[in-house]
């Protein structure tokens, strides 16, 4: 991407990119985060790409979604300090993903530039998920 095509970043420090359904605009979400925010976008998506190769893609609300025919099961946003993992039926994966939420059945997992990404915990929650019904939005 050149200068002049690069992304804005909202206030929040989450990329703008234009609504779309499919691969690319993920994939332009993606290259749009910001610094090693960028490879945890890439590693989520390489893990919910090779689980479910199905997977239906989306950005809405400058999120990225992945889904099935059925609905949403995963979106992705950025913060400033962290990379979200939200999990629209996160109740009822177990374990449960480690932060609540206000919406009913939704769980979030924040990644900060320090943590590990628990690849394998990220995969077996992307199995139970695309096994309960998608979440329409």
């Amino acid at each position: 991407m050149s200068e002049k095509s690069e992304p804005k970043l909202l206030s929040s420090g989450n990329p703008q990119i234009p609504k779309g359904e499919g691969n690319a605009p993920v994939q332009m979400y993606i290259a749009a985060m910001p610094g090693w925010k960028n490879g945890i976008g890439r590693r989520v998506d390489a893990i919910v790409e090779r689980v479910f190769p199905e997977v239906r893609k989306a950005v809405k609300w400058n999120t990225p979604l992945y889904g099935k025919e059925d609905g949403w099961f995963l979106a992705m946003y950025c913060y400033r300090k962290y990379v979200q993992l939200t999990f629209m039926s996160g109740t009822a994966l177990l374990p449960m993903p480690s932060k609540a939420s206000k919406v009913k059945g939704t769980r979030y997992l924040d990644i900060h530039e320090d943590d590990g990404l628990d690849e394998a915990q990220i995969a077996a929650w992307i199995e139970q998920a695309i096994r309960l019904p998608g979440v329409r939005l």
